[in-house]
């Protein structure tokens, strides 16, 4: 079935705000640090751990239930879970309270990816246009993070920041229960489809959408947050202007976005493998150079290596599409999130002791190391997936 032009937008922006609200505290820690007494930043990273723990594990139950009770209904918990779990960090007093309230944060989080993804992309006759557009919104809301957070920061406070973005969620909640039809059946009772594959091939696509999606969530965690404070080091005339950072930092996410829309679109046109090995390929190439650059040289570069980052990003939801059917993509897809953000939750946790000990140049080296090894993942995808059959349907006019 095919969503309304309402429902789609609904279900992009709810990826906006999925990773909005995961990049709040990153661009924001500074601040937050000062307030509950803290005298580094690095001392409170380790707290906000759970939220990425629990969206990595959270996608578990969610993908589950999305399958075997609806996603309309899950992606309701979604919108309104989010809007009350970030106006809930807002009012805490200390870093165990935060630590929780982000927790809970990230169990609502983890809903988005298992459940409104595979909503989105079912009926959908160029998948891989609808996954780059989707990402695109999905980075967007990084960049809107990074931009939204910097001007409320400095002109409201860093608990606006929290706030705001809350209440857009809850207002996007009620547009949503309007504009989403109900489910005639959650979509493990609708008849499968036979894939036109040997078993062995799906297997070993699912293996190396994990490997490359454990890597790649590793290589976005360090990135998406740690951006901020590495962007500080190599300009250190942003130290005092987070307004200016948060722009800074919107430019090269809004930049960067840009390349899902292209990936997707290539996605549908050309062989998977070789295309994912291409884009792979600079990815050590840039955080090396990065790693031996500072000023606006760096910003470039931070540009190309986001740029890189975010265009391998819709390859897994694609392998999804291609290789699983629709009435068990959101369990696959929790499966594969549960595996890939739980192990890259560590690189949260680890990311303020890391770079305190050892600095930034040392995880810009690391990050093209992990990069090498997406390289030898991805050289394991089977070199021609078939296409997953599309049904085409009317679209509902709720």
């Amino acid at each position: 079935m095919k969503h309304s032009r309402t429902t789609s937008l609904l279900l992009n922006i709810a990826h906006a705000i999925d990773h909005l609200v995961l990049l709040i505290f990153a661009t924001a820690v500074g601040a937050i640090a000062a307030d509950f007494g803290l005298a580094r930043w690095e001392d409170l990273m380790p707290f906000t751990a759970g939220a990425f723990v629990m969206f990595g594990l959270g996608s578990l139950p969610s993908g589950r239930l999305g399958d075997l009770w609806g996603r309309r209904a899950m992606m309701l918990i979604f919108f309104f879970g989010i809007g009350a779990s970030t106006i809930l960090v807002a009012f805490t007093q200390n870093p165990w309270q935060m630590a929780a309230a982000l927790a809970l944060m990230g169990a609502f989080a983890s809903i988005y990816h298992p459940v409104g993804i595979p909503m989105l992309v079912q009926g959908a006759d160029r998948p891989g246009k609808t996954i780059g557009i989707n990402g695109l919104a999905g980075n967007l809301g990084i960049a809107v993070a990074a931009i939204s957070t910097g001007v409320l920061m400095q002109f409201a406070g860093w608990r606006a920041a929290f706030v705001v973005p809350g209440l857009v969620s809850i207002a996007c909640g009620f547009l949503f229960l309007k504009s989403a039809p109900r489910e005639t059946a959650p979509p493990a009772r609708r008849a499968a489809r036979a894939l036109d594959m040997p078993p062995q091939v799906r297997q070993r696509a699912f293996l190396v959408m994990t490997l490359t999606a454990i890597t790649g969530s590793l290589i976005f965690n360090f990135t998406t947050n740690g951006n901020a404070e590495l962007l500080k080091t190599r300009l250190p005339l942003l130290l005092e202007q987070p307004a200016l950072l948060g722009t800074l930092l919107a430019v090269v996410y809004g930049i960067a976005s840009l390349a899902q829309i292209v990936v997707g679109q290539m996605i549908d046109r050309l062989p998977m493998k070789g295309l994912l090995l291409g884009i792979l390929a600079a990815q050590p190439l840039l955080f090396a150079a990065a790693a031996l650059s500072d000023g606006w040289v760096f910003y470039t570069l931070m540009v190309l290596f986001m740029l890189f980052v975010f265009g391998a990003i819709p390859f897994t939801d694609a392998l999804i599409v291609r290789f699983v059917d629709d009435g068990m993509r959101s369990r696959v897809t929790g499966m594969r999130l549960a595996i890939s953000f739980g192990v890259s939750s560590f690189a949260v946790w680890l990311l303020g002791p890391f770079v305190k000990a050892s600095g930034f140049t040392t995880l810009l080296l690391t990050m093209a190391g992990i990069s090498l090894l997406s390289i030898l993942f991805a050289s394991l995808l089977p070199a021609q997936p078939a296409p997953a059959p599309v049904v085409a349907a009317a679209p509902s006019r709720a």
